[in-house]
């Protein structure tokens, strides 16, 4: 009787009331229409460079107004117009339009900085591959290497005793040596186990080098091709200076004898367009053969 009694009054759980939380809706992101993203990628791009202009723009006009003699950024445009209103005019072998005088220069760098790859880039490849090359060149490179352009135009005007071939020669001499380097480092980072699989198929040097080598190494010497190209362009300016004749480099050192500084800074601008496109050109060649962007 006590115990039915007492399991009589034993208290009985009182049943747990469930609890409804509403949780607020998920704010969802509208998906941009594909034209809005290229727009605001597009803008991204371009303000930057409109700030960086209008910045350039303003530091060029107030050193206009507290320098005597320095032109104004409207009074240079002014020239500019009057200037390419005709490029190509000839009026002499010493008075030429601005358009001449830029194929003049990248005639002698097109000749230059080709002999220049004709022969770096096999010389790279030779370093690279080989140790016996390596060790005879490199000491050479590491020395002719920091030495000025400048100093190599006398050198050339003492062995061509012509103003013409010289500059080329400048180009040749100054541009082959990122070729050179960059080449012979894209051989040696080749993975030996494509040079053992070579072995083992007993393959010849020439094949080893048109199947293996040329193929993995292309981007590297597109590098040096593309370094290379705008050193050469640097260099045809200063050369131009003191060889005189038809060029950029001759023609703005004209301007300076004749004190049109707004001609100076239009071909100060059009010597950074040219080597601007120069060097996008080749970056879109070295993208395209670039096996480490697909």
């Amino acid at each position: 009787m006590k115990q039915a009694q007492q399991s009589d009054i034993t208290p009985q759980p009182q049943p747990v009331r469930a609890e409804v939380i509403t949780m607020p809706k998920p704010a969802v992101r509208k998906r941009r229409a594909p034209w809005q993203t290229h727009v605001n990628a597009l803008l991204q791009r371009v303000i930057p460079a409109l700030l960086g202009m209008g910045l350039l723009l303003l530091a060029w006009q107030i050193a206009a107004l507290n320098s005597k003699g320095f032109p104004t950024p409207l009074s240079t445009l002014d020239s500019a117009l009057t200037l390419f209103a005709d490029p190509f005019y000839n009026e002499g072998p010493n008075d030429q339009g601005i358009g001449w005088n830029v194929l003049a220069s990248l005639m002698r760098v097109a000749v230059g900085f080709g002999l220049a790859a004709l022969v770096g880039i096999p010389l790279g490849f030779l370093i690279g591959r080989f140790t016996f090359f390596s060790r005879m060149f490199t000491p050479l490179i590491a020395l002719l290497r920091p030495v000025s352009p400048l100093a190599w135009l006398p050198i050339g005007l003492l062995l061509f005793q012509k103003a013409e071939p010289a500059s080329s020669w400048t180009i040749f001499i100054c541009s082959i040596w990122p070729m050179v380097i960059n080449t012979a480092d894209g051989v040696k980072r080749i993975p030996e186990d494509y040079l053992n699989v070579a072995r083992v198929l007993q393959l010849s040097e020439w094949t080893v080098m048109r199947r293996i080598l040329f193929p993995a190494v292309l981007p590297a010497v597109l590098t040096g091709v593309r370094l290379s190209i705008g050193i050469a362009w640097l260099v045809i300016v200063a050369a131009e200076m003191l060889t005189g004749g038809l060029g950029i480099g001759f023609w703005i050192w004209n301007e300076w004898n004749n004190l049109n500084v707004e001609n100076i800074l239009i071909a100060i601008v059009i010597i950074g367009v040219v080597g601007l496109l120069l060097e996008q050109g080749l970056m879109l060649i070295a993208r395209r053969f670039s096996w480490q962007e697909k």
